[in-house]
């Protein structure tokens, strides 16, 4: 997806220039399968991803060539405004409006072969009738009443939305052959994947998904990410004059390799590490615990506790506002609020107060620890159950241990604090 109208520089005009040289001036690709025919000819062109987080997913455009006049027109539907109105509230509300545009071909290649990243083009087999056909679908999209639609990140994007248009006119057969088909791969699967160079965001948002990202997906489905389509087009057919099924695909070329690592094709298994990382940090909890009568340690413990519970809390109630108040369907019913509970947000009056040597927990306190460690163990147990289907095993790995140590220290404060009482009692009995 692109913001806005970029504008091409001299080094983009170069490039430009080069693309002349290469492929001639607004005239059509010679295909493996012979010349071009004097129709309008159909191309779909795959960009791959981009060093920034939006481009992460890469991109996709419809490339409508008219060797008669020589112009090639690239359509795509990736185009948002920073500066359009509420543009912000209306991401944090999952009510983002994004925008058809038409571009000449050879500036948009130019564009993404300067920014290195990869270009690839196929030549579709379309009619003349289904390319005319094409070509007024997309002129009709791109009329101010029509060219805003509603964007979601997996059903309604770039990708997607130039997916549905070369179904519609093909009569639907692409959905008829991509509905059952799949590889297996889920919405988190491949969103982790493609984040992957960048783990901060890939943690943010495999954290904010909900089960809605772990269903299987068809190819139709899958279809969001655009390197997907262009790989499913490759298996795709159309029927020819005769009614016979031929390749949908003529040819492919690629314009540009890219600069850029090329996207892993599945994400990090972070269960074991996780897991390592959380009973370290257990462990370390239970050792400055057990340090309890210095100050060093109290102090530590309380700062600790205080940033993990702030930590945990704070995601908690941003999961719990993207789903009651947010058309982001992506993040409603997410489990992770077993483990990311807002609830331990009540508890950082009591972890402040930890750092006095001789302070002891309220029964209050002690009901919210307890209440946040069964339902992170809850967290576990669901696993098992169909009615959790969330892939959501390292998260909970990562802090299970700490909220049952912390809970337990908890507890140990205050019996030692009931016990330091009852003994003053008894010294004080004549």
């Amino acid at each position: 997806m692109r913001a806005r109208r970029w504008r091409c520089g001299p080094r983009a005009l170069l490039l430009w220039l080069a693309l002349v040289v290469a492929f001639g001036c607004g005239a059509s690709p010679v295909w493996a399968d012979g010349e071009p025919a004097a129709t309008l000819q159909v191309s779909l062109l795959t960009f791959g991803p981009g060093d920034i987080y939006w481009e992460r997913f890469g991109h996709n455009a419809i490339v409508i060539r008219d060797p008669a006049s020589g112009t090639a027109i690239s359509y795509n539907y990736g185009i948002f405004d920073f500066e359009e109105a509420d543009f912000f509230l209306n991401f944090l509300r999952g009510r983002m409006s994004y925008q058809i545009a038409a571009e000449d071909a050879d500036d948009d290649i130019a564009y993404y072969i300067s920014t290195g990243r990869s270009v690839v083009e196929q030549r579709l087999r379309f009619t003349a009738v289904q390319a005319r056909a094409l070509q007024d679908y997309l002129e009709t999209n791109l009329r101010p009443e029509n060219r805003h639609y509603r964007y979601d990140y997996f059903t309604s994007n770039c990708s997607t939305k130039v997916r549905d248009a070369l179904d519609h006119v093909l009569g639907g057969t692409l959905r008829l052959q991509m509905t059952s088909p799949s590889r297996g791969f889920t919405y988190r699967l491949l969103a982790d994947a493609l984040t992957r160079p960048d783990p901060l965001l890939m943690g943010v948002i495999d954290i904010g998904l909900g089960p809605y990202a772990d269903q299987r997906l068809s190819f139709w489905k899958d279809s969001f990410v655009p390197m997907q389509l262009m790989a499913h087009l490759r298996e795709m057919s159309t029927t020819d004059a005769q009614g016979q099924p031929v390749p949908l695909v003529i040819g492919e070329q690629v314009l540009a390799e890219s600069r850029l690592p090329p996207p892993p094709v599945l994400p990090p298994d972070l269960r074991w590490p996780f897991f390592g990382i959380g009973l370290g940090f257990a462990v370390a909890l239970l050792l400055l615990g057990a340090q309890r009568r210095q100050a060093w340690a109290r102090t530590s413990l309380a700062v600790i506790a205080s940033l993990f519970s702030l930590f945990c809390g704070t995601f908690g109630l941003v999961m719990l506002g993207l789903w009651f108040f947010t058309a982001h369907e992506s993040a409603w019913r997410n489990e992770n609020l077993l483990v990311f509970s807002p609830l331990c947000l009540l508890l950082l009056p009591t972890w402040w107060r930890s750092a006095r040597r001789d302070w002891a927990p309220s029964k209050t306190a002690l009901r919210i620890a307890a209440i946040v460690a069964v339902l992170a163990a809850f967290a576990l147990f669901s696993k098992i159950l169909s009615t959790f289907p969330q892939a959501n095993l390292p998260w909970i790995l990562l802090l299970l241990p700490a909220h049952l140590v912390l809970a337990r220290n908890l507890q140990v404060r205050r019996a030692m604090s009931d016990a330091a009482v009852a003994g003053n009692v008894e010294r004080a009995s004549p």
